[in-house]
């Protein structure tokens, strides 16, 4: 089988136009699958069964190896055999309609309810920017919504006396969602106070979250100021703006909230991408009970 390694690797890189590290890759992984077909007495193209290959797959998860890894083998030994097989090496490819494995998806990282009270509470109310930055916090919190249609929101889309948002997905579809008093409260006071003074006489500028220029706030600069709060505030890990949309979703939860009307709030359009948040909150659930219950333990 080893003879027939080095004219595919040189199908790859003339036939196909593979890059160096490209073919460095399939050559160790088909190199690496030689050896365990050699440790069983497998020396012929015609000797590998589809078990084989799943086998050898099977010790590598086995061995701790990481999906991805996994995959590329799965990926260069497909195309190993597809190769034999055209060259008529074999008349069976056992790769055939071999599936990769799905890669094990990181829980989204949440904040703690105590860790969300020190960072809405780390921006000051005493200047514009400091209020500013408060209601765009609350307002990320309360709702759930992505960063991008926190930046998109005109001045007309809030509504703190009635308490809802109105906001525009990247589908540009349109959902309405509940925000509470204390984010209400956040937005309010800084719309009657203080925008006004960030707005440098542009009159005309419909955005509610405005820069020091006057102009729409943009994602770059939201960045910075969520990363500054978040230092102040000691949070040690390191967030991102939607920690606040998976911690929104992920204390609605714990709360009692059902899974459909936090798919709605969160704009989702299949519920699969919500239940990822559920086993964070059944998982807190567990925490507080055996902390709480006296027969827990």
């Amino acid at each position: 089988m080893r003879s027939h390694l080095q004219p595919f690797m040189q199908y790859l890189s003339e036939d196909k136009g593979l890059s160096p590290s490209t073919l460095e890759s399939y050559g160790r992984d088909i190199s690496q699958f030689m050896d365990f077909a050699d440790e069983r007495g497998l020396s012929s193209p015609e000797d590998i069964k589809r078990s084989h290959i799943m086998l050898y797959l099977a010790a590598q998860r086995g061995a701790g190896r990481a999906a991805a890894t996994v995959n590329r083998n799965t990926v260069s030994l497909r195309a190993f055999f597809h190769y034999l097989l055209r060259e008529r090496l074999i008349g069976q490819d056992p790769t055939l309609d071999m599936d990769k494995i799905k890669p094990s998806s990181k829980p989204p990282m949440v904040l703690s309810v105590e860790e969300m009270d020190r960072l809405l509470n780390a921006p000051g109310d005493d200047t514009p920017q400091g209020r500013r930055d408060k209601a765009m916090l609350e307002l990320l919190y309360a709702t759930g919504i992505r960063v991008s249609e926190l930046i998109s929101l005109n001045v007309e889309d809030v509504h703190t006396e009635m308490k809802y948002v109105r906001c525009t997905g990247a589908s540009g579809k349109e959902r309405i969602v509940p925000i509470g008093a204390m984010a209400a409260e956040s937005v309010a006071q800084y719309t009657t106070g203080m925008r006004d003074k960030l707005l440098r006489g542009n009159l005309s500028e419909p955005a509610l979250f405005l820069n020091s220029l006057g102009g729409r706030l943009t994602r770059q600069g939201f960045w910075k100021i969520i990363k500054k709060y978040a230092r102040e505030a000691q949070i040690e890990q390191d967030i991102t703006p939607h920690t606040l949309r998976h911690s929104f979703a992920a204390h609605l939860l714990e709360g009692g909230a059902d899974l459909r009307s936090v798919q709605q709030m969160l704009g989702h359009s299949d519920i699969s991408t919500t239940q990822i948040y559920s086993g964070i909150a059944r998982k807190n659930m567990k925490e507080v009970y055996e902390s709480h219950h006296p027969r827990a333990r």
